[in-house]
């Protein structure tokens, strides 16, 4: 597919933004905390920590090129499928804590974003084409787990929101957890999918503004702040990614029913 049929800017965001987090990963020589789980423990961490923003600089950078493209989405799915799969071991000894899963998800998130664009760049003939948008949709599962942790935690959140946001921060949570539900019911359904799918992208670019770019000039030093800062920007470009897809879907569907429309009449002649 060539990369002009690949329709908005959302693979662009999507590649910048892992650049972003490669470069933060680069600079920290660490892995983002506490999202790419690896422990400290683990043997030459500091290099694996390197080559695995390596990884996400080449693949955000592959995805600027018509050429090298489906190569970069490749690549950042399966650095992202691994961080996926380092959470698995936590969900088996404490499956009760949420906040395993709710880390699993965003992680998930990120993964479906690059595979997403591995459908959207592979020949519109092939199988992996054609699941493009049951994967679209399947991201709609961790939407579900985004508004499900406002709630599970929603005390906690509430003191995420900027005071200053009237009317209140608890106010602000509920509405953001029932914003995704509504999102995810929108997605899984087809029903104003895609207005829901821009709106939920603009909502987590909103977290990034009004939540995580305070916390890193609140504590510029901080590895945690600048990690939050990354990784929310690139769930926000998955988020993109996704809703990119959804119009694609929506752009051809008149044009697939046309065609049938106009076969039929040729069948009847």
């Amino acid at each position: 597919m060539q990369r002009s049929q690949v329709s908005g800017i959302g693979m662009y965001v999507y590649g910048a933004t892992a650049i972003a987090l490669g470069v933060i990963g680069l600079v920290w020589r660490d892995f983002a905390t506490n999202w790419q789980r690896v422990g400290p423990d683990v043997p030459h961490r500091v290099l694996l920590a390197c080559l695995a923003a390596v990884v996400e600089v080449c693949g955000g950078l592959a995805l600027f090129s018509r050429r090298t493209a489906r190569l970069g989405a490749s690549m950042l799915a399966l650095f992202y499928a691994v961080c996926v799969a380092l959470w698995v071991p936590r969900l088996v000894a404490a499956p009760a804590v949420y906040d395993g899963w709710g880390n699993f998800f965003e992680e998930t998130s990120l993964m479906i974003g690059g595979l997403v664009l591995c459908a959207a760049l592979a020949p519109p003939d092939s199988v992996f084409a054609r699941r493009e948008s049951l994967i679209s949709r399947l991201y709609a599962i961790c939407v579900i787990s985004f508004g499900a942790e406002h709630f599970i935690y929603f005390s906690g959140a509430a003191t995420w929101v900027p005071p200053w946001l009237p009317p209140g921060q608890k106010f602000w949570v509920a509405v953001t957890g029932a914003c995704f539900l509504l999102a995810a019911a929108s997605i899984l359904t087809g029903i104003l999918s895609g207005i829901a799918s821009t709106l939920l992208t603009i909502m987590i670019l909103l977290f990034e503004a009004l939540v995580w770019v305070p916390k890193l000039f609140a504590a510029p030093h901080d590895h945690f702040a600048w990690s939050g800062n990354g990784i929310c920007l690139v769930m926000g470009a998955a988020a993109w990614v996704v809703a990119d897809s959804i119009h694609r879907r929506r752009e051809r569907l008149p044009l697939r029913q046309n065609a049938e429309v106009v076969q039929r009449q040729s069948a009847a002649v």
